[in-house]
């Protein structure tokens, strides 16, 4: 990205410019009036496209015909698009300008307002990571495509630029982390907290990972907990720990007559350390070189504009398009779930300047379906066969792509991914885009409710195992203990597959019960009325579930 300054020092004046962004894929949309002027062409520098990208798309897409794959034209076709700084949109992206060329560490190290901390803890983190120097490399490297970003969201919110290095802290700046406790992204949400924060999660994308939502969320939440405490290091806590964990150890101290600040609280190890740790990398960013340690050096500009999208499109065709690595475009749109891009619920995908640049270059040019894959919503409770062949496409490519496991019924409601055929020209709806879910079901029979009397000695598990149940299910459908007993004549409730399945697990359990009775009888000499003894009881229990269940 420097290699383009000596190009616009010589046109300094040019913003990052208008520039026409049809997202059909008809003709070349209609020349503005104006010719709006384009950013430098650098194709030839460009990373070469991701071949074995286009090679993953089905074969729609793939040989993109000349005229028949065409979507058809749309109001939107000659609309223009600009891809923008998103922190600020209304501002013209200057990299020649003096403040493009510094470094942003040194930005970053003037922001610093927090009090320090310095005890052992912290210096325990600053040798770790001193440890590690290829770690922290990696580390900060991958940092490279988000910090300006979150350095400039931070300054326009008037936060100290500590804050931007919470996710070094959080998930060494992975967007597509995940914890054990299932929270993602760099900022690592957990899913209730994230929907708290307006970070939506369906079936086609996950905003926990997305790198300006999220950003955004982090911010807000930060915000609100230094709001209620009015301490940073306090704030942070309650990040880590949750912020009624903070109050009620605050509480806590407070009824002891203790100190109430970030040091004196009792917490858990991890929190503990949180505040250390995030000291430890302040100090290191600060004077690296006291570590033994070398921080890439990184621009004081974005490194991704924001492009807007306006009709459904395969994200491996935008990394095509842009001479990107499909990696790459991932690292920079991680939120996807899913390899088609909705125009109605992602609006705009973030690529490298250089890229943002051939991908609004090259777009009006493509001939073939921009999308290879659209959204169906099942219309009934079925099997991944039966939806297969209703979608045309084979039961294993749709399980594969909407990762159904075997022996599970897919819901009515649930959206599923599956062939956009050439003659579809429509796409996907808002609605369909922002809350397609999957639900599915086991296939198996469909479950009845039946009761039947307790009788005497009866448990959890003697019912469970007479009408071959979990003792679980059956505690669950009672309300009760999986080691409870009933009460002779306690009515107990019971759901089984089918009527007929029903039958054949009471003869089965007739059967095994004749046999026990039957060899003890054997023993004694009297086989015959044993038998007759045996049968009674069962015969009148079949009778009962039976006309329970009419």
């Amino acid at each position: 990205m420097t290699s383009l300054l000596p190009l616009l020092k010589r046109h300094a004046t040019l913003p990052v410019l208008a520039l026409t962004l049809a997202l059909a894929a008809c003709a070349t949309a209609p020349p503005p009036s104006t010719p709006a002027p384009a950013l430098p062409d650098r194709s030839a520098q460009t990373t070469p496209p991701d071949t074995a990208a286009a090679a993953r798309l089905p074969a729609a897409a793939a040989s993109g015909p000349a005229t028949e794959g065409r979507s058809a034209p749309n109001e939107a076709a000659a609309a223009a698009g600009q891809p923008t700084d998103p922190v600020r949109p209304e501002e013209p992206v200057d990299l020649a300008a003096d403040a493009a060329q510094r470094d942003l560490w040194a930005r970053v190290r003037r922001g610093f307002a927090m009090p320090d901390i310095d005890n052992d803890l912290v210096r325990d983190r600053e040798q770790w990571y001193a440890s590690r120097p290829d770690y922290v490399q990696r580390m900060t490297e991958r940092s490279s495509r988000y910090l300006y970003h979150v350095v400039e969201e931070i300054e326009r919110r008037g936060m100290p630029t500590e804050l931007a290095l919470l996710p070094f802290i959080e998930s060494a700046f992975n967007p597509q982390a995940m914890s054990t406790a299932k929270a993602s992204g760099m900022w690592q949400f957990i899913p209730s907290t994230g929907k708290h924060f307006d970070l939506a999660q369906n079936v086609f994308r996950d905003d926990r990972r997305d790198v300006l939502a999220s950003t955004r969320a982090a911010l807000d939440y930060l915000q609100k907990l230094y709001g209620m405490f009015g301490d940073w290091h306090l704030a942070l806590a309650a990040y880590n720990w949750g912020e009624g964990s903070v109050g009620r150890a605050i509480a806590r101290n407070q009824k002891l007559g203790l100190p109430t600040d970030y040091l004196s609280l009792k917490m858990p190890d991890e929190t503990r350390y949180y505040v250390p740790k995030l000291q430890a990398v302040k100090n290191i960013i600060a004077q690296p070189q006291a570590f033994g340690l070398t921080l890439p050096e990184i621009d004081n500009h974005p490194y991704f504009l924001s492009v807007p999208i306006q009709r459904d499109i395969d994200a491996a065709l935008v990394a095509r398009l842009a001479g990107l690595p499909l990696d790459e475009f991932h690292a920079l749109n991680p939120s996807l779930n899913k390899p088609v891009i909705l125009a109605a619920g992602t609006p705009q995908v973030l690529l490298p300047y250089d890229n943002a640049n051939q991908f609004v270059r090259v777009l009006p040019g493509h001939e073939g379906p921009l999308a290879s894959w659209t959204a169906w919503v099942v219309p009934k409770t079925m099997k991944p066969a039966d939806a297969a062949r209703q979608v045309g496409m084979s039961e294993a490519e749709l399980r594969e792509v909407n990762r159904i496991p075997p022996r599970m019924l897919v819901r009515a409601g649930s959206t599923l991914m599956v062939p956009r055929h050439e003659h579809r020209h429509q796409d996907v709806s808002e609605r369909v885009a922002e809350n397609a879910t999957m639900s599915l079901a086991p296939d198996a029979p469909p479950l009845r409710r039946s009761t039947t009397k307790a009788r005497k000695n009866d448990s959890v598990a003697s019912i469970a195992s007479r009408y071959r149940l979990s003792a679980a299910s059956v505690a669950s459908w009672n309300k009760v203990a999986a080691g409870a007993t009933f009460k002779p004549g306690q009515i107990v409730v019971l759901y089984l597959p089918s009527r007929a399945t029903a039958r054949t697990g009471t003869a089965t359990a007739k059967a095994a019960s004749r046999g026990t009775r039957t060899a003890k009888s054997t023993a004694g000499g009297r086989k015959p009325a044993a038998k007759a003894v045996a049968a009674r009881p069962l015969a009148q229990t079949k009778s009962r579930v039976a006309a329970n269940s009419r």
